[in-house]
Parts: C-alpha cells; sequence; structure tokens
C-alpha cells in the first residue's frame, strides 16, 4: 500500500507552511504530496492568510524537493483553459525533473466561483471530457506535428502542441462517484482512479465500474491504479487521538467511521480492508498541517506495517 499526503491549503495556509509539509513528506518516506485546487475556505474556519494557487504553489515545490512526487486532487477544470493547463502542467514537470501527476476534475464549489469571478457553466462534465481530450492530445502530439480540436466548448487550430512534459505520460488522476459517465471517463483517459472518502463498500462498487469500463473500452483494467483519499487521526494515545480530532473540529466516533483514525494498529486494519476491496493507494488528508509528529507517527508506526 502506496501511502501519500494530502493537504487542504485553501482551509488556511501559507506557501511556508505547505514548504515544511512537502519536505516532511518527503524525509519521513512518504511517496507523494498533493494538494487540493479551491479558492475559498469551506466551513466555518477564516481560511486565513487566504488562498494558494495550486500550479504555483507545486512549482515552487518542484524546485524544492527531490524525490517525492507532486500534484493535484483535483484541479478544477473551471478554472483554468486547457491550453494553458497543458502548458503549466508541463512546465511544471520539467521543472520538478518529471514528479508530477495531474488530477483533473470539473469543478463543482460554486461559491468560490461567485468569490473569484470564475464562470461557474452549467454543463461541466462535458468540458471536462474535452479538457482532458485536449491536455492528453497536447503532450501526445509528436514534435514537430500540429494538434487541432473542434469540440463543443473548445476548439484549438493548428496549435505547435508545446512545450512537452518531462515525462513520456504524466500520470492523469480521475476520481468521484458517478456511476456511468466518471468510469467510462476513467477508462479513456486515467492512469488512476481515485474514489474520495468513500466507505467500503462504496469503494469496492467503484472500482468494479470503473475495471468493468476499462474492459468494455478494450483496455486492461490492472492498467489503472485504484485509490482511496480518507481523512488521517492518529494517535498512539485515545487522548492523542482525540486532541487532533479536535484540533480539526471533527467527532472521533465520526472519524473512525469515515475515515483513518485510532492508533497505529487500528488504522493499518482500517487500510487493509480497503485493500481487501481493491485499493493500492491512500491519499491521507492531514487537515492540521502544522502537526508534523502526525507525519512522523503515520511515518514510523503505521507505514513499515503496510510495506
Amino acid at each position: 500500500m502506496d501511502l501519500r499526503i494530502f493537504t487542504e491549503p485553501q482551509q488556511g495556509a501559507t506557501y511556508e507552511t505547505l514548504l515544511r509539509v512537502a519536505k516532511a513528506t518527503e524525509d519521513l518516506g512518504y511517496s507523494a504530496f498533493f494538494r487540493s485546487d479551491h479558492y475559498l475556505v469551506m466551513g466555518s474556519s477564516d481560511g486565513l492568510p487566504g488562498p494558494t494557487d495550486a500550479w504555483i504553489t507545486l512549482a515552487g515545490l518542484a524546485r524544492e524537493t527531490r524525490r517525492i512526487r507532486l500534484g493535484t486532487l483535483m484541479t478544477a477544470g473551471t478554472f483554468r483553459l486547457p491550453g494553458v493547463l497543458a502548458i503549466q502542467v508541463a512546465q511544471v514537470d520539467q521543472m520538478s525533473g518529471g514528479r508530477i501527476e495531474l488530477g483533473l476534475g470539473s469543478g463543482w464549489y460554486e461559491a468560490e466561483h461567485s468569490a473569484y469571478g470564475i464562470p461557474f457553466p452549467k454543463e461541466k462534465f462535458g468540458r471536462l471530457e474535452e479538457q482532458l481530450a485536449i491536455v492528453t492530445g497536447l503532450w501526445e502530439t509528436p514534435v514537430g506535428e500540429h494538434f487541432t480540436f473542434d469540440g463543443t466548448y473548445y476548439q484549438l487550430s493548428e496549435s505547435p502542441a508545446l512545450p512537452k512534459p518531462a515525462q513520456s505520460k504524466v500520470p492523469v488522476l480521475i476520481g468521484g462517484h458517478g456511476a456511468k459517465r466518471t468510469p467510462a471517463l476513467a477508462a479513456r483517459y486515467a492512469s488512476e482512479f481515485n474514489i474520495p472518502f468513500a466507505s467500503l463498500s462504496d469503494t469496492e462498487q467503484q472500482f468494479k465500474r470503473v475495471r468493468a469500463a476499462a474492459d468494455e473500452h478494450g483496455r486492461k483494467a490492472d492498467d489503472l491504479t485504484y485509490s482511496n483519499a480518507l481523512v488521517a487521526c492518529v494517535g498512539k494515545t485515545d487522548a492523542e487521538v482525540k486532541r487532533r480530532a479536535d484540533a480539526i473540529g471533527r467527532e472521533v466516533e465520526d472519524l473512525k467511521a469515515n475515515g483513518l483514525a485510532g492508533s497505529p494498529a487500528e488504522v493499518v486494519e482500517r487500510i487493509a480492508a480497503y485493500q481487501a476491496v481493491g485499493s493500492q493507494r491512500m491519499y491521507l488528508q492531514i487537515l492540521d498541517l502544522d502537526d508534523l509528529d502526525h507525519l512522523e507517527l503515520i511515518s514510523s508506526q503505521v507505514m513499515p506495517q503496510l510495506t
């Protein structure tokens, strides 16, 4: 089981905070640092000092880290034109020496669009499908050839399809709970399918849908990586677990029922249950970014039992 760190900076984090977490992620043996792509706080937090842009952040981290993979869960398709996004991701991949992964979703949080004057189109899924075709198509176009796309929402004419990423194929993550269109999209474009904040039964059912869609698309289902994202709250004692739950405004029992919470042994057992239904990778949602001891505990007492 591959463990990755997943952060939600819109809840309140500076770039310096994210850099500390990313360096700890690298030093402690995790395989990757991922972040959300949001511009507005959720819930009752004040969100200070304000949002950081996902791809600007990852560009900085690309130059400050050496080993870990870097990416988004998920880049909002409503935020960036697909041609511009292809350039941004390719450039950051070059800056990282080929360590970038692109999670791309349709965008869903209408309030952040209103807050920052970003259009929030009604038909988002169709746009996402075209965005995936354009971004991957631009990267796959051989140097010296041109890329043209005539879609419902986007049109590109004779694009030089430059620059290219450092990787021959940037991993693309698609995720969600949709029963039909989402698995079909993953079967066409994804290197990895991620289901966020899902129960064991929902995870198993959705993975089966994606595997079936891959088969229908003429692709080996095992060519995809299957992953979960769940909030983490681990402690050596019950008191430590409660302290960490209180710090993020959550109840321990809720976290145990719907996330990865409790002692290291409890969390290992919980992760093993997800592994049994097909999960190969776990994104640990870390909400208290000042608690680096939390990352160290998981690294020293959970990770070794999963390898």
